[in-house]
């Protein structure tokens, strides 16, 4: 496929191969490669405000659908989507793009990608940028045993782990379910008791609210791009990560307790439900051991769970003076 211009102006979509799967990203800027990881359920679209103002500032900036979304391949096998796969593709994006390093930068699941990458292949990502979801060295305990060990039952993650019961309740309404899911885990939300922690109605989006009118961050046309490209790939890729938790820590052993030692920074909304997580204060707290080389921590005061496109003048700036500190 030849390059294609995207809904972002100055954006082409492009294609390789890399880590033996098809992959589609969205390019744009020349300098320094800087590799954008997005999260579940989302598209490279997710860092729209982000590539065009990194780009400006001096660098080339990557966006890949990640693995099972989007225009790139969606494996079959349920264990094509560990965090080794995950992070090997960003890998051989890399020298597919024909670059030898790549700051890297992740939300929500691609956050862990972005710091296993930084753990993984220090010689490749010399920096790594990571929002919402804290950097958490390997541990002892997965985190499917420690939800059974506390007694819950009903926690979201528990809930993807059956293969085709999320997709269900999905696709029968693929917009609806995403306006819903962006707009209950946006800043905006002050229903209390709705989100994505424990499921108390049973389903996921039984646990979430049908706003009246979209939030100021995204607009119908932004919706409809994201509803576009679930709609034509469905959801069971993106919920194959979930469904590799276990085989993740398994998988992990190596690496158990070892920080990150390159230069890194750390971005998340104040009311980003993964903040409420009980890990996750701890997780934050442990930041001076687990992440020597942290250049800073910030916390945007009324954001959610989309920084990036719920506060993109902040992110972008907070982004922009760590890359060009570097």
């Amino acid at each position: 496929m030849s390059d294609i211009s995207s809904p972002v102006a100055g954006v082409l979509l492009k294609r390789a191969k890399a880590n033996a799967i098809d992959m589609c990203y969205a390019e744009t800027g020349t300098g320094p490669l800087v590799l954008f990881c997005h999260g579940w359920p989302e598209s490279w679209y997710s860092w729209r405000h982000q590539l065009t103002a990194v780009a400006a500032a001096g660098f080339r900036c990557v966006a890949p659908d990640m693995r099972g979304y989007g225009g790139t391949e969606a494996p079959e096998p349920i264990d094509q989507y560990t965090l080794l796969h995950l992070v090997g593709d960003m890998a051989e994006l890399v020298k597919a793009l024909g670059e030898t390093s790549a700051v890297i930068v992740g939300h929500d699941w691609g956050a862990p990608v972005a710091w296993h990458a930084a753990l993984w292949r220090p010689d490749l990502f010399p920096a790594v940028c990571a929002m919402s979801v804290p950097w958490a060295p390997p541990g002892y305990v997965d985190i499917l045993t420690a939800l059974e060990k506390l007694g819950i039952t009903d926690f979201y993650l528990q809930y993807f782990q059956k293969p085709g019961v999320a997709e269900a309740e999905l696709q029968a309404d693929i917009r609806g379910a995403l306006r819903r899911i962006y707009c209950t885990a946006g800043g905006e939300l002050s229903e209390p008791g709705k989100g994505f922690a424990r499921l108390t109605g049973g389903t996921l989006l039984a646990n979430t609210i049908d706003p009246p009118v979209l939030p100021a961050w995204l607009g119908e046309a932004d919706l409809d791009f994201y509803a576009g490209e679930f709609a034509r790939t469905g959801f069971r890729g993106g919920l194959n990560w979930y469904r590799n938790l276990r085989r993740n820590w398994e998988l992990g052993g190596p690496w158990r307790g070892q920080p990150i030692r390159q230069k890194s920074l750390f971005i998340a909304g104040s009311r980003d439900g993964v903040l409420k997580f009980p890990a996750a204060q701890a997780q934050l707290d442990a930041f001076p051991k687990t992440l020597p080389g942290l250049v800073g921590s910030h916390i945007i005061d009324g954001a959610g769970h989309w920084v990036q496109q719920e506060r993109p003048e902040a992110v972008n700036k907070l982004l922009i003076d760590f890359l060009k500190g570097l």
